[in-house]
């Protein structure tokens, strides 16, 4: 099966770029509300926040309440990497190889 070519818009800050998509959550959001990434596909960007993936598992699938909830926004392909940076939750603490130094 051929591979569809990207869709794109033109973002008012960055211009021309690949579209992605993100849940309503992330836009309105000043604080961070969790990313998770819902494709493995690194060119298929897909994103919704941890609220959003709760309710998607209570409901077991994509139904029109998940999608209500949801309220998927188009953005371009840099905002959505931005909205990766800005609502991925960060570890606390040390790194692994903070701990194994400590051991």
């Amino acid at each position: 099966m051929p591979k569809q070519k990207p869709s794109y818009l033109k973002c008012e800050q960055h211009g021309k770029k690949i579209t992605a998509v993100v849940c309503c959550h992330m836009i309105d959001a000043v604080d961070p509300v969790g990313f998770v990434e819902n494709s493995s596909d690194p060119e298929d960007l897909q994103a919704w926040c941890e609220e959003c993936e709760q309710f998607f598992v209570s409901e077991k699938d994509m139904t029109e309440a998940f999608v209500a909830f949801n309220d998927f926004a188009v953005v371009c392909c840099d905002c959505y990497h931005d909205f990766k940076e800005q609502h991925s939750r960060k570890r606390k603490g040390r790194t692994k190889s903070a701990r194994r130094k400590l051991e």
